[in-house]
């Protein structure tokens, strides 16, 4: 259907200046359909995908047909769940800006109940509320409906999959006979149709197709992977195309857990989203991601529906949905209003075949990718530092320091030398040191400075104020243990020597290897496989670098390849491994004694 501006579909100037003020051009499809029916007072089934604009298709007539004299309760939203009922408040409150007197409620499971019963008994002319908070403040009688002109059912398919069947036919029941209901669904399964079928009144039905909307704006990709390799994948990724704001979909809460942590252990930039987060705190997290304060939020389907949120880069499936529609409602989140958007899906083992499923059932158009190689992630990362630094000598948006160049240049350096190590000083290399060929985190964190995962410095006034992470006592040390490791003449500091940590001499060991120390052992419930992979993920080293490692009750002895082991100790300073903070330390040849 073609798109028409909102001028050509009968609203008033109010609204006219508020989309204007939004940024809107013109109508999506669904809106151009819709807005002219629903003002003439017609019934409306309408059947759009997420993305697609049906909010404001729904919002416009609702606001249209509010008389801002009579302080009731006019027109009431019913929604899935919290998010949508937030989302579309939000949306009422942006288009009601200019509509004087025309005011909203949002009411919902989470929220306090004093609040909302403050503001119904104000007086609102909309409410946008969850079918089960409905339900509660029509038996209490704190809301009162029988000057209802309105009733409108967002995502209705997801409601009565939901189990809120019953309330939703226990509302539609209650309100005045004379009213107008506009039901808008992804879906028509039989039991929205019954529904339709008693309570709408010859209704417009109206239709877009989603696969349409959705083929054009999101560049849809899969890529087959083993399970434990989904995170090194979902890294590449990030990196190579250099994403900086999407959303991460997990099919379990453990799972958004487990990744949300693993990714902040290798400095991205995260926070997460499910259903065991408090109200509060699932504000205060889509407040900073709205604000653009970390770039990936890590998130269940409770975040598919729901999120207002424009211009995603990126969307990933994490694990694979359930089914297509829930496919659809996770990609809808991105490539919205006209912009280019992708999605990510990883798949592994027997689900590429309930990929194909999907791909038939809703006419995919989803291509297979590769994941990129090490070296294309470091070219990447290069040619991204390469174009800020071009840039910068473009616009010449730096500080002049002639003087210091030109008395290196007096000491015989050459300035490629000179360029070099100061390149090399922005890659976190320590002087002195070379960097392997191996790609170090610090390079990326010299493109992407929010992605480096520092040490959490002491609190003021602590013990460890003042002295370097490894002067910090041990936790679970004895006082022995606790004691600050001697030396500190290397480019690291305090933290050159350990005597009383070096694993017992035996033959055998690996030739270019050396031990460190970390303060966690079999009392953290510490595993091997916790520290080659806690290791691994926060330096970007291959795990080859890890060799043997024994476990003490409350430390352990690390053997790492030599040339690496100071650029470890120092990355890992300050992470946290079985909710222990890391303070390594660097170890010498003296035996440790058999007390521990």
């Amino acid at each position: 259907m073609e798109k028409k501006p909102f001028d050509q579909l009968g609203v008033s100037p109010e609204i006219l200046k508020a989309v204007e003020k939004m940024g809107f051009e013109e109508a999506s499809p669904i809106q151009t359909a819709v807005i002219p029916v629903a003002l003439a007072g017609k019934d409306v089934i309408g059947m759009s995908a997420t993305g697609s604009g049906k909010t404001a298709a729904f919002a416009i007539p609702a606001i249209e047909r509010a008389d801002p004299k009579e302080r009731a309760v006019q027109v009431l939203i019913l929604c899935p769940t919290r998010e949508l009922a937030v989302q579309v408040s939000e949306e009422f409150g942006k288009l009601s800006l200019f509509k004087r007197g025309i005011s909203g409620v949002p009411i919902y499971g989470g929220q306090s109940y004093e609040r909302q019963f403050r503001a119904l008994h104000f007086g609102v002319q909309i409410v946008i509320g969850t079918p089960g908070r409905v339900m509660d403040h029509m038996d209490r009688g704190t809301l009162k409906l029988d000057k209802l002109k309105l009733i409108i059912l967002d995502e209705a398919d997801r409601m009565l999959d939901m189990g809120f069947r019953e309330d939703i036919e226990k509302i539609l029941t209650a309100v005045p006979e004379s009213r107008q209901m506009l039901f808008f669904s992804a879906t028509m399964p039989r039991p929205i149709q019954d529904l339709i079928g008693r309570f709408a009144k010859d209704p417009a039905w109206i239709k877009i197709d989603s696969v349409a909307q959705n083929r054009p704006q999101v560049e849809q990709t899969y890529f087959e992977v083993d399970r434990r390799s989904k995170i090194e994948a979902l890294t590449r990724l990030i990196d190579v195309n250099d994403f900086r704001y999407g959303i991460i979909f997990c099919s379990t809460k453990i799972m958004v857990d487990e990744l949300d942590e693993q990714l902040h252990a290798r400095g991205y930039s995260t926070d997460r989203l499910h259903g065991d987060i408090t109200q509060a705190q699932r504000t205060r997290t889509m407040a900073k991601f709205h604000e653009r304060k970390f770039e990936f939020l890590v998130a269940t389907d409770v975040a598919a529906r729901g999120l207002d949120v424009d211009d995603l880069e990126v969307v990933f499936n994490f694990d694979l949905p359930n089914d297509a529609e829930d496919y659809t409602h996770r990609i809808g989140r991105t490539g919205r209003a006209g912009r280019k958007g992708r999605a990510y899906t990883f798949v592994s083992g027997q689900e590429i075949y309930k990929l194909q499923g999907m791909v038939r059932w809703a006419r995919l158009d989803i291509r297979r990718g590769r994941i990129p190689s090490l070296d294309e992630v470091e070219e990447a990362r290069t040619s991204v530092f390469f174009e800020k630094i071009r840039a910068t000598l473009d616009e010449k948006k730096f500080r002049p320091h002639d003087r210091m160049i030109d008395r290196l240049l007096d000491q015989g350096y050459a300035s490629t030398d000179i360029c070099s190590a100061l390149i090399h000083l922005l890659q976190g290399g320590a002087p002195g040191t070379v960097a392997s060929s191996a790609p170090p985190v610090s390079a990326a964190a010299a493109v992407k400075p929010a992605r480096t995962a520092a040490p959490k410095a002491p609190a003021p006034g602590s013990p460890g104020e003042g002295r370097a992470a490894a002067d910090v006592p041990y936790a679970g040390a004895t006082a022995d243990e606790a004691a600050p490791p001697a030396g500190g003449d290397g480019p690291l500091g305090a933290v050159s020597s350990k005597p009383r940590y070096e694993r017992v001499a035996r033959t055998g060991r690996t030739a270019g290897m050396t031990t460190i120390f970390l303060n966690v052992g079999r009392k953290d419930l510490v595993l091997p496989g916790d520290i080659v992979g806690k290791i691994a993920g926060v330096t970007r080293l291959p795990s080859s670098v890890v060799g043997a490692i024994d476990l003490h009750q409350r430390h352990s002895l690390v053997d790492v390849a030599e040339n690496e082991a100071e650029f470890i100790v120092k990355k890992m300073a300050g992470i946290r491994l079985k909710g222990a903070t890391l303070a390594p330390a660097l170890a010498s040849e003296t035996p440790l004694p058999a007390a521990d």
